[in-house]
């Protein structure tokens, strides 16, 4: 029996090992963009939403903006969006595209390329990243008090609490998955919470969902992981110390994935790959 254990555990291992995912050479690299903290990729507009801070993360300055990019990464319109303060995390619901920023969270209606609402979320201090369900209800993070806000009918209410440096999220099907520090958390409706994965060697900070299920996440300080389904995780890059990796974008139908690095000044497009060897 303990030799059919190690056998098993054996074939698991060499199973997941050549099926593991590695990314390709630089796709593209667009640069001369002012500390880029968020990339959306939206397939209906056929086009790469990018924050961009230009200053302080925290500092209401009126210097950042929207940046609006081509799938192949020439730039659309490098000043879509103007007079935002430190815009980070990016999401979209229809013809809204919500942002965070510091202490509130920007509606924009893509059609026109206007600022529709700002609404400022009480004792925020660093609002994050943030995410839409299927009804339109926003959730926004708050890395600096550990808070997750939820808005619903233009009102804001807490969320949840004690989310250590809350930073990624993600709604998939009926569920709120959070990067909490070094985890990778599932949050389903009545709040009861899952962690899904943990070990990162630095605070989370992108997280996109694969077309098979598993997660690619990031972490600032330069790092990349393959989180699967089941809660392994693999390192997929480490430019620690080159350059930042901030808060990620997915391309589905092309599988490929855009890194918005921040001081770094630039959006660099990586295909993942099956390594086979």
């Amino acid at each position: 029996m303990k030799y059919k254990f190690l056998s098993l555990l054996v074939f698991m291992t060499l199973t997941f090992a050549a099926k593991a995912q590695k990314l390709s050479q630089t796709v593209w690299e667009t640069s001369n963009l002012a500390v880029p903290e968020s990339v959306l990729y939206s397939a209906t507009e056929k086009s790469l939403f990018v924050s961009l801070i230009d200053g302080a993360g925290n500092v209401k300055d009126g210097k950042g903006g929207i940046a609006v990019l081509n799938t192949d990464g020439s730039i659309k319109n490098a000043k879509w969006i103007k007079d935002l303060n430190a815009p980070k995390g990016l999401a979209l619901y229809k013809k809204t595209l919500y942002v965070a920023d510091i202490d509130a969270v920007v509606s924009i209606d893509i059609s026109s390329g206007k600022i529709i609402n700002k609404l400022e979320i009480e004792n925020a201090i660093f609002l994050n990243d943030v995410t839409v369900d299927n009804k339109g209800v926003v959730y926004v993070s708050d890395t600096r008090t550990n808070k997750i806000y939820r808005i619903k009918n233009d009102r804001s209410e807490l969320y949840l609490q004690n989310v250590t440096n809350a930073n990624g999220l993600k709604w998939i099907d009926k569920e709120l998955y959070v990067l909490a520090n070094t985890e990778l958390w599932k949050v389903d409706e009545k709040k009861n919470i899952s962690v899904l994965a943990k070990g990162f060697e630095k605070s989370g900070d992108g997280l996109e969902q694969l077309k098979n299920g598993d997660f690619i996440v990031s972490c600032w300080a330069g790092l990349i992981y393959y989180v699967k389904a089941n809660g392994e995780i693999r390192k997929l890059q480490n430019v620690q110390g080159q350059m930042n990796t901030a808060d990620l974008g997915y391309n589905e139908k092309e599988n490929l994935i855009y890194v918005p690095t921040f001081n770094h000044n630039s959006v660099i497009a990586y295909e993942l790959l099956v390594n086979k060897n």
